[in-house]
């Protein structure tokens, strides 16, 4: 079990490199309607940019913030944990949650047991879902 879990890291690890590029907003805008399933982006002043649900949190300005942080949403306690860590969502941490959130969270928290709520594994695209993300966060 241990061997699987440390090649599961490892494989993230060595796939890191390929999320530090920019990523291309307009593709990452197309690849977005599968997260609208459950997210939507809001601006603080009500401006819908797009309506999705709310099993998970608003997007709007998440490059930058700290992970677990929104008001009103009950995240897991590993996104919890990340808070406290003081994590922030960088593109590029942002592209390897969205490609496996569990793997993701036991990285960053060093615990082999943490899990997050997001089930979804997106894969491809990440590096263009984050830029465009970036692209509706507030200046």
């Amino acid at each position: 079990m241990k061997i699987a879990v440390i090649g599961t890291l490892m494989g993230a690890a060595l796939a890191m490199p390929a999320f530090a590029q920019d990523g291309d907003v307009a593709t990452g805008e197309k690849e977005f309607r599968k997260c609208k399933a459950c997210h939507m982006i809001e601006s603080p002043e009500g401006e819908s940019i797009v309506k999705g649900g709310k099993t998970g949190p608003n997007l709007y300005g998440i490059i930058g913030s700290p992970a677990g942080a929104q008001e009103g949403f009950k995240y897991s306690d590993a996104l919890i944990a990340l808070n406290e860590a003081d994590e922030v969502w960088t593109q590029e941490d942002l592209a390897a949650y969205i490609t496996d959130p569990n793997a993701f969270v036991q990285e960053k928290t060093g615990d082999d047991s943490a899990k997050t709520k997001m089930t979804f594994k997106m894969r491809k695209n990440q590096a263009d879902v984050a830029a465009y993300l970036a692209s509706v966060s507030p200046e």
